[in-house]
């Protein structure tokens, strides 16, 4: 009988531990840890891949399974990133914080950069998995699949944002990305990194004004009970990713690997169509919670980034021609 993939799985009321060396990765249950809520597009999307893996897998006769762990029950992205490598955790979905891995991901921290999905499908084709997902490699991970966070809005209690003008000042909450960070400060806002699942009682308690994060995230955190004004600004266009730990991936039947690949392909349009349906549905929820909407000039922000693009391809390797080849394929 083949052994159990979790050599001990502690569950507590204050969440999950995991203790599981690499080295014992031998069968049966792979460990899925993420730090998105439930609600949002990021856990649905999460959700959804597990169960299209698991029949496919169920039905080859593989002797695999995915456990989702959602709502940072196994830490925090971070923290996450870190298990990847150690092979207690096997799969994450990691989004901005990527550009902490490699500076080649903070492409999608550029404002105003990705058009639409038909722009995006040919970013993924010609820049994300020739030059970005690589990049990855080196740092103990590898990239299984290129999803969805959102298109990102500004909330906050000051006041309506219509122009870079109105930050000033704005203690801003922003993910752990310098590429964020440096965005929001050359617009003119107090930005302050920090994990999102600390972000609800930050507002709360008034210890930041405002965050930034797409319709789904808003909702599903309920910042709407916590924020007046919703600012659409559209400013940064943000992927997650399915990410497995190097060595995680390494050890893995080539029949699992296939399985694993092509579900994460394939719950793509579906993830998709739930984007879209809830962009409007959400609105309107968010509007009828109370939220004051106002859609930003977007103008005044685009001419406002330029010293952002300016700084990504003279510091990133192969940043300039990694932004002239997307630019290329907007048109």
């Amino acid at each position: 009988m083949k052994n159990k993939i979790m050599h001990t799985l502690v569950l507590g009321f204050a969440g999950t531990a995991l203790t599981l060396s690499a080295a014992q990765l031998q069968a049966e249950e792979l460990i899925f840890g993420i730090g998105a809520p439930q609600g949002s597009l990021q856990y649905k999307t999460a959700e959804r891949f597990t169960e299209i893996a698991n029949a496919r897998m169920k039905n080859e006769g593989l002797d695999y399974s995915i456990a989702l762990f959602g709502d940072a029950q196994l830490g925090k992205d971070k923290a996450l990133l870190q298990k990847l490598k150690l092979g207690t955790v096997h799969f994450s979905q990691p989004s901005s914080i990527m550009s902490t891995v490699s500076d080649k991901f903070a492409l999608f921290d550029m404002p105003f950069l990705v058009k639409d999905r038909e722009h995006l499908a040919k970013i993924e084709k010609e820049v994300f998995w020739p030059q970005i997902a690589p990049s990855a490699e080196a740092k103990g991970y590898t990239v299984l699949s290129l999803w969805e966070n959102g298109f990102r809005h500004i909330t906050n209690n000051t006041q309506a944002i219509n122009t870079p003008a109105d930050l000033a000042g704005v203690k801003l909450r922003t993910p752990n990305s310098t590429w964020r960070v440096n965005m929001f400060r050359e617009w003119g806002s107090n930005p302050t990194p920090m994990s999102f699942s600390e972000v609800f009682v930050a507002l709360q308690t008034g210890v930041i004004d405002g965050q930034e994060n797409p319709l789904t995230n808003i909702y599903s955190a309920k910042l709407q009970e916590v924020q007046t004004y919703l600012s659409l600004t559209n400013h940064v266009y943000t992927p997650s990713y399915l990410v497995a730990g190097k060595n995680t991936w390494a050890k893995l039947p080539a029949a699992v690997k296939t399985a694993i690949k092509e579900s994460g392909d394939q719950v793509k349009p579906w993830m998709y169509e739930q984007a879209d349906k809830s962009e409007v549905e959400l609105l309107d929820k968010l509007t009828a919670g109370g939220m004051k909407v106002n859609k930003a000039d977007r103008e005044a922000f685009v001419s406002a980034s330029k010293p952002i693009y300016i700084t990504f391809a003279s510091q990133v390797d192969g940043g300039e021609a990694m932004l002239n080849t997307v630019l290329q394929l907007a048109n």
